[in-house]
């Protein structure tokens, strides 16, 4: 349990860092490096400080809680060795629930793989196998499922067959946004960055990373679009008709409508967006910094194995 704590701990003031660093780009400036350097490190630091940076807690030996002293269990805090030697009991539920959470991803995750393979085929059974170029795009055409790119060894864009009724400037919009997905390899980066929830599914400041790192890659995307093509205003009205018109499709990713609930930070992005003021460029790098301070300083706390020991803590093993 204490491992998860600090795992999760150092993730939070990771991805706080990684907010503020956002919020002093200009932008248009590429902000998945920041999201593809914070999960790794996340992983990396925890590992590394558990044996070259650590801090051994000594904790009471467990004893069998009776009668007079339940009283005094129930007030015991993080703060109290004894809380810690109490909390060590369940390790083995921790460890079975973490087995659980791993394989039910895992089971998800090729799920998932295969429904989005069994959609693309019956749709080019439906609407045929060939692969037209529109607007200078191979696309795979289908009823309703997509835009999106889909495909990790041969990666496909796929459009449904409404897209291509839309007006020129709007269907070239959309053809671009997923071959830009689809250059920038985009699905694989999404899928590597994910495999880490194998290991540790417990880690909610990994699953706020990974959210993270699908909106930087819309917004990358939106951004490489309206740089190409321009006009960022009209680009963001389509983005509202293509989500009605998606509306109750399956949704897939990396795609035009990115992950739920992206779409309005996506839209401020394009027609509003916030440069830092004054004041917060001095003051963000400098809360970063001291953020970042705090993570590298911080030592693993490790309980001793034994537990008779009277310290309360040692010196940084070497």
């Amino acid at each position: 349990m204490l491992c998860i704590l600090y795992v999760n701990a150092v993730g939070f003031l990771l991805t706080v860092v990684g907010l503020l660093v956002e919020r002093l780009l200009p932008t248009t400036a590429p902000r998945r490096w920041i999201w593809c350097i914070a999960v790794p490190l996340s992983m990396f630091l925890p590992g590394y400080n558990r044996n070259h940076h650590n801090w051994v807690v000594n904790v009471a030996p467990i004893q069998t809680v009776s009668g007079a002293n339940q009283a005094s269990v129930a007030t015991l805090t993080p703060l109290d060795r004894d809380w810690w030697s109490r909390t060590r009991a369940y390790d083995g539920s921790i460890n079975w629930m973490w087995k659980k959470l791993s394989l039910f991803l895992l089971v998800w995750g090729a799920a998932n793989a295969l429904r989005v393979a069994v959609l693309v085929a019956s749709s080019r059974r439906r609407v045929g196998k060939g692969t037209p170029v529109v607007d200078g795009v191979p696309i795979v055409v289908t009823d309703q499922l997509g835009p999106a790119t889909v495909g990790l060894v041969r990666s496909r864009v796929i459009v449904p067959r409404w897209v291509l009724t839309l007006p020129g400037m709007q269907r070239r919009y959309v053809l671009r946004h997923e071959e830009e997905h689809r250059r920038a390899h985009d699905a694989h980066v999404l899928l590597f960055y994910s495999l880490p929830l194998l290991l540790m599914p417990w880690s909610l400041a990994l699953w706020w990373q990974l959210k993270r790192l699908a909106l930087a890659v819309e917004l990358d995307c939106d951004n490489r679009v309206v740089a190409a093509l321009g006009d960022a205003t009209a680009y963001g009205e389509l983005l509202l008709t293509v989500a009605q018109a998606s509306n109750g499709a399956p949704r897939l990713q990396p795609a035009f409508l990115g992950g739920m609930g992206s779409l309005e930070r996506r839209l401020r992005a394009l027609v509003s967006p916030n440069s830092p003021g004054r004041n917060q460029k001095f003051v963000l790098p400098v809360l970063a910094a001291a953020l970042l301070f705090i993570v590298v300083w911080m030592p693993h706390p490790i309980l001793s194995q034994d537990c008779s020991s009277v310290h309360t803590a040692t010196t940084t093993q070497k």
